[in-house]
């Protein structure tokens, strides 16, 4: 039988880039007391407030069809939140959808296809890969640099560019490094990006998870409005990634054309969840504010504990719940050194490979886990780094 391209073109993009967390579930359910910091699941709930209006939503009959651009109410919220960063935003300027990544799936389909180019910061979100090559586009990685803080360089996009280019993806927050761009930086960003005629698709869903500095996006600068588009959702900021409630936002006759592809994707969300995330637009709480605590306060324990460890070099981020540790001067690239921390330490973590090639020799660590079961992790993976067997440059365990 014969099969759409597309089944080639995503079948290594899948969950091969998660089998370290996969087999550490699976090891867990066996039993076995596994420490796992591999993937970003807020370890808070939701507002019970939230909780209650999607309770409420859904007993009052909100479970009927909805539309292609969202249900009025959270549309109303999106339009108020947007409106206070760039002057001019309407209904035409939203569309709803069911979480970041299909906000983002929908966006890249309506922005490139075959022959086309998409300039991507390498280290990635794992995901963005496979977005990219759904809609026949090839990834163009820019690399981002240890040593700049792994800040996007425009001198570096500039050298990336193709004919062929069309997009440049942008995170900032940044995952997995946390590193945000500034308003300074983003200006010379979107100067080379009007050089080259490139649209910006800025996934924000850590906008409101920095730990110090302000949030700044290419969407508020006025030169750079009618080329961006903004992904976003309440998953992260409001600990509600099950409900899956995202966003887009951009120039209006991007919106208008991407909305019957929306239209034949889903047409339309969950009433009830679009109710509960209205209510999460427009009334105060403190969610974020309490993660951002406990994820700058986990980041700085990290940093106690295995920044001075000969072979270990954690990199601080400055916003998001996770961190980055280089590992190569272990003798291992992060692949290994996570299958092996598993298999004999019982933590779990994400192999930088999953992220991009500049992140081969870093393992990624959550910070979504209790003080204390995070310092019991930490100590874990210094006694796997001091007993490998360095003296012989081999990756063995040493006797």
């Amino acid at each position: 039988m014969r099969y759409a391209s597309i089944t080639d073109r995503l079948a290594h993009l899948g969950s091969g880039k998660w089998a370290v967390h996969l087999k550490a579930r699976e090891m867990a359910s066996k039993g076995l007391p596994i420490i796992e910091l591999t993937i970003g699941e807020p370890d808070i709930r939701p507002d019970e407030a939230l909780l209650d209006e999607a309770s409420r939503a859904m007993r009052e009959g909100r479970t009927r069809y909805s539309n292609g651009r969202g249900e009025p109410g959270v549309v109303a919220a999106l339009v108020e939140k947007y409106s206070q960063r760039q002057a001019g935003v309407g209904e035409g300027n939203i569309l709803c959808f069911p979480g970041t990544q299909t906000a983002l799936f929908a966006v890249m389909l309506g922005l490139v296809e075959a022959g086309d180019a998409v300039l991507v910061c390498d280290p990635l979100y794992a995901t963005y890969e496979g977005v990219i090559a759904a809609t026949g586009a090839s990834m163009v990685p820019v690399p981002l640099r240890a040593e700049k803080g792994f800040h996007l360089q425009a001198t570096d996009l500039d050298r990336c560019v193709t004919p062929q280019s069309r997009v440049l993806l942008l995170n900032t927050p940044h995952n997995p490094t946390g590193a945000t761009l500034t308003r300074e930086e983003l200006k010379a960003i979107g100067e080379a990006c009007i050089r080259h005629n490139l649209w910006i698709v800025c996934d924000e869903v850590y906008e409101e998870l920095i730990f110090t500095g302000e949030f700044a996006s290419p969407f508020d600068l006025p030169e750079l409005a009618e080329r961006t588009i903004v992904v976003s959702s309440i998953s992260k900021s409001h600990a509600a990634p099950g409900f899956r409630s995202g966003w887009a936002v951009g120039p209006q006759e991007f919106c208008t054309r991407l909305l019957a592809v929306s239209e034949t994707m889903l047409f339309g969300g969950q009433p009830f969840i679009a109710d509960m995330t209205a209510k999460a637009l427009t009334e105060e709480f403190d969610t974020a504010e309490r993660m951002r605590a406990l994820y700058a306060r986990r980041a700085a324990l990290i940093m106690d504990r295995l920044g001075g460890h000969n072979a270990l070099r954690p990199m601080m981020p400055e916003a998001g719940m996770f961190l980055l540790i280089d590992v190569g001067a272990t003798g291992l690239d992060g692949t290994v050194f996570a299958e092996r921390l598993l298999e004999t330490k019982g933590v779990a973590v994400m192999p930088g490979a999953s992220f991009g090639d500049q992140a081969e020799d870093y393992i990624r660590l959550s910070l979504t886990v209790p003080d204390d079961v995070l310092a019991e992790a930490l100590d874990r993976i210094a006694a796997f780094s001091d007993n490998l067997d360095k003296d012989k440059g081999t990756q063995k365990w040493a006797s």
